[in-house]
């Protein structure tokens, strides 16, 4: 079946992605995606610092390659490191941030953290972006702290496909603090949105315009032929009156000739 195939696949990059950031660490990984070819397999791992993935002389990636041979069955992995042009419109990668902060600096200035690294990330440019910590912080019952801003989808299609989410966690004394951040990009392209074509309104508007003078011309048109109707039975009426008072006054000038008589 063509469907057992995608989640085969899908299930793969899943487990690939989770053993790459496992053994890369934090140096600046996003996005990780498997490609099939016809020479082989080839991964592609998005991040902000090639160089860290890389290693010394390209180790890293030589002790990549030989794991996922053995660890995943693969027949040619060929990997392939691209630079993430925009780290903080990137959500591993904010999620990374996060957890390395607080494991150098502690979570007695949790909240600066969350609300300066969601401040880079408007910043970048996306529609809003969401920020959510739980855990022993900062006293020892576990609570959850929520930073919110911009728009975000929350339900929906959208919400799932067009959202980018990303998880890590901190080790600290207190206990393990999961990270979840979400981002919005601004590339997305929302279902209510409405693109208006200049050059289509213009044709609209000179239409519009052309269609008010030919009501205009027509209402003049009509507003003639009724002062024309109302004309006609004036001079009707004129004219019978004439004729009425011609035969009255010839009735007169009959009636004292017949009484001079």
């Amino acid at each position: 079946m063509i469907e057992r195939k995608f989640i085969k696949h899908n299930v793969t990059e899943n487990k690939i992605r989770e053993y790459v950031l496992s053994t890369i660490g934090r140096a600046g990984v996003g996005d990780i995606k498997l490609q099939l070819t016809p020479l082989g397999e080839k991964i592609v791992i998005f991040s902000s610092n090639p160089g860290l993935v890389v290693g010394k002389e390209g180790s890293n990636i030589k002790e990549l390659t030989s794991s996922l041979k053995k660890n995943f069955n693969l027949e040619n992995p060929q990997i392939e490191i691209s630079e993430v042009q925009n780290p903080s419109a990137d959500a591993q990668i904010v999620a990374d941030r996060i957890a390395g902060l607080l494991e150098r600096y502690g979570t007695n200035n949790f909240k600066g953290v969350m609300h300066r690294t969601i401040g880079d990330v408007l910043k970048s440019g996306v529609r809003g972006a969401e920020i959510v910590i739980s855990g022993k912080i900062p006293g020892s019952r576990a609570k959850t702290w929520r930073v919110l801003s911009g728009y975000m989808k929350k339900c929906g299609d959208l919400a799932v496909v067009g959202v980018k989410s990303a998880k890590a966690i901190a080790e600290l004394k207190s206990g393990i603090v999961g990270i979840k951040v979400k981002i919005m990009p601004s590339d997305i392209t929302l279902p209510d949105t409405v693109k208006i074509n200049e050059q289509e309104l213009k044709e609209i508007s000179e239409e519009a315009v052309e269609e008010k003078k030919e009501v205009k011309e027509a209402e003049k048109k009509e507003e003639k032929k009724k002062a024309t109707r109302t004309r006609k039975p004036r001079a009707a009426k004129k004219k019978e009156n004439d004729k009425e008072s011609k035969t009255i006054i010839g009735t007169e000038q009959s009636g004292t000739e017949e009484q001079a008589q």
